[in-house]
């Protein structure tokens, strides 16, 4: 089946919101996930630490004067259960019982739907025999609120997000309700970055306490990351929690670069002004945003090691030799593939995260281009032009993947 084809059919078959649905060679199954890291999101007053035996009492600031709409932008996100309480896919090949080996499939930036990923996850589960999980980052995809996805509503936010601010660039209906989000609370992206992280270790204890229907107690975990995803599994793969990802193999396509490396500036993705306030406190002012908060320094620069390599991916020049010290040590379990027209994580910042200041680090970085338009936000059009081309291409990269894991 070629890719347009996978994907208007999976399309389709996907909007039943069944909870197994048979197609072609594949079983996909719907199952709930209750995350319990909801506490730490930003909302409340006083948070712990069990782990470590810590308390920490944070007075709530909220900016109400940066436009909103119904009251729903800004709730308090410990208060948001559509994020706390979700579903996610998982692609099995047909007939398998239990999953020995399993990917984590994560998405990029202000997704708000998995479609474009459905032919990614049909080729992989059919490529390498592995159950293919769709798991969603916090406050993304079916974790967000619906007036989130409202068109009108934020067609109307969004103009007048550019009344408030003449000078917003790429400010959309598409972008206005993260924009707003993280303009009044930048902290919100290091937050939702753990508490996925967290949800991630909870379902991959879930399954090796032999608790998950599908996934194998001894299954081998892999991860196929896109875009911000790719912060994601890197923070995974070189905290290795409880050796859990010490066996597995990270591909990166689009993405791998620190954060202050990217440029997320679009009409899908962010607007400048939010764009300016994220980076403004996560690189320029972290430290001093850790002086006043305990609680955010106990996790991003304190005992967690998954904090600690969340903040050497922030910026580039700190903790670099920290940063590249992890990805040697994994490099033979790491590859990415990034494109050459690519302007929002672009190729050449992948490769200095990956192979490091000196290229020394023997990660291989695969740079493509293909001959027909594309972008960041969309790789592989869905069009009739093209479409032989398009399925070329697609089945080139994600073949390289599934070789990768198939090693």
């Amino acid at each position: 089946m070629n890719y347009l084809d996978s994907y208007q059919k999976l399309r389709a078959v996907l909007a039943l919101e069944s909870n197994r649905i048979e197609f072609e060679n594949l079983d996909i199954y719907k199952q709930d996930f209750h995350s319990k890291s909801q506490r730490l999101l930003p909302g409340e007053e006083h948070y712990s630490c069990k782990e470590h035996d810590e308390e920490f009492y944070t007075p709530q600031t909220f900016f109400n004067d940066l436009g909103t709409i119904d009251g729903q932008i800004y709730r308090h996100d410990v208060d948001i259960q559509e994020n706390e309480r979700f579903f996610y896919r998982v692609f099995m090949p047909k007939g398998m019982k239990r999953a020995k080996c399993a990917i984590f499939l994560f998405h990029g930036f202000n997704e708000k739907n998995w479609d474009k990923y459905l032919p990614w996850a049909h080729f992989l589960a059919e490529q390498t025999q592995c159950a293919v999980i769709l798991f969603p980052i916090a406050f993304h995809m079916n974790r967000t609120l619906s007036v989130w996805s409202d068109k009108r509503k934020m067609f109307l936010l969004s103009e007048k997000r550019k009344e408030m601010f003449p000078n917003v660039v790429n400010s959309s209906l598409s972008n206005v309700a993260i924009s707003l989000r993280l303009h009044a609370r930048p902290q919100r992206f290091i937050w939702s970055g753990l508490q996925t992280y967290y949800d991630v270790i909870q379902l991959m204890e879930e399954c090796k306490r032999g608790d998950h229907p599908l996934i194998a107690p001894d299954a081998r975990f892999h991860i196929v990351a896109y875009s911000i995803g790719c912060l994601l599994a890197e923070i995974l793969k070189l905290s290795n929690y409880n050796n859990y990802f010490e066996k597995s193999k990270l591909c990166l396509f689009c993405g791998g670069a620190v954060f202050n490396r990217l440029s997320p500036v679009s009409k899908y993705i962010l607007d400048s002004e939010a764009n300016i306030a994220l980076y403004t406190y996560m690189v320029e002012h972290i430290e001093k945003h850790m002086e006043h908060n305990p609680h955010l320094k106990h996790y991003l620069n304190g005992p967690h090691l998954e904090g600690q390599v969340f903040y050497s991916m922030l910026d580039y020049k700190v903790k670099r030799a920290y940063r590249e010290e992890l990805f040697q040590n994994v490099s033979s379990d790491l590859m990415a593939i990034s494109l050459k027209q690519d302007t929002i994580i672009p190729s050449y910042e992948i490769v200095n995260t990956l192979q490091g200041a000196a290229r020394d680090i023997p990660i291989p970085v695969e740079i493509l281009d293909f001959p027909f338009d594309y972008d960041h936000v969309s790789p592989f059009p869905f069009t009739e032009k093209n479409k032989e081309l398009i399925d070329v291409e697609f089945k080139r990269v994600f073949g390289k993947i599934a070789s990768f894991i198939n090693r």
